[in-house]
């Protein structure tokens, strides 16, 4: 079965980075510059688009006229250590990756497609330390992006002080899934955490002060299984007409 939307790739270089990075961006079936549309900015770009399948469910929620205009943007990462040095907080690369985002990849967007140019239309969206670092870059740049979607994201004090600190997270929208079999995972260098009681931290953080704000427990593992299941629904709350 074909895809309906088309993908075209887009190759950057970053001063921020030193890397040339590819942007796949997937556009919907009735693409046209005549029209705007939404922004959604993918950590783990091949894996959502391989894994999540996100094309097929881009395709089906357009198709149904359940979600406005969306154009999906995915990044990606060389290997696993590349992307813990990219997203993870205790990595020293992680500030230049939220520069990247924000004054690099952005302004490339916003030139070359049709989007609103307005944090309400632009969207993080990551699982686990994809979350984390889309979570990270709208507290950074609240004025840039307003709405976020973290499944399984890792979280720590840290996390859960940046939350407090933020004067803008009240006008941001946020989609956030945690497994209930996450209670053990296995991280990127082998060590064994629980995700799921941090998260429920950060949940009762969030619940506090975001209103527009959407938190679930499903069943299953940290895996692209649980994740694949739910995007449906995440896309639907982030961009539902």
């Amino acid at each position: 079965m074909g895809r309906d939307g088309s993908m075209i790739e887009r190759e950057i270089e970053s001063e921020y980075m030193n890397e040339t990075f590819t942007l796949s961006i997937y556009r919907p079936e009735n693409y046209s510059p005549l029209y705007k549309y939404y922004l959604c900015i993918v950590q783990d770009g091949d894996d959502y688009y391989q894994l999540g399948r996100l094309a097929r469910v881009s395709d089906n929620l357009h198709a149904e006229g359940k979600i406005e205009n969306t154009i999906f943007c995915g990044i990606h990462y060389q290997d696993r250590d590349d992307r813990w040095h990219k997203y993870h907080p205790d990595s020293e690369m992680q500030e230049n990756y939220m520069k990247f985002l924000r004054f690099e990849v952005v302004p490339i967007l916003d030139k070359e497609l049709p989007s609103y140019h307005v944090k309400s239309c632009r969207v993080l969206m990551g699982d686990s330390l994809g979350g984390t670092v889309s979570l990270m870059t709208a507290l950074k740049y609240p004025n840039t992006f307003g709405k976020v979607i973290m499944q399984s994201p890792f979280t720590d004090e840290r996390i859960e002080q940046l939350v407090k600190d933020s004067s803008e997270i009240d006008t941001m929208s946020i989609y956030h899934t945690i497994g209930l079999d996450e209670e053990k995972v296995e991280t990127t260098y082998g060590d064994i955490e629980d995700f799921l009681n941090p998260n429920r931290k950060l949940n009762q953080l969030l619940e506090e002060r975001v209103s527009d704000y959407k938190y679930k427990e499903l069943k299953g593992k940290h895996t692209w299984k649980q994740w694949q299941k739910d995007l449906p629904n995440a896309i639907e709350y982030i961009f539902g007409k």
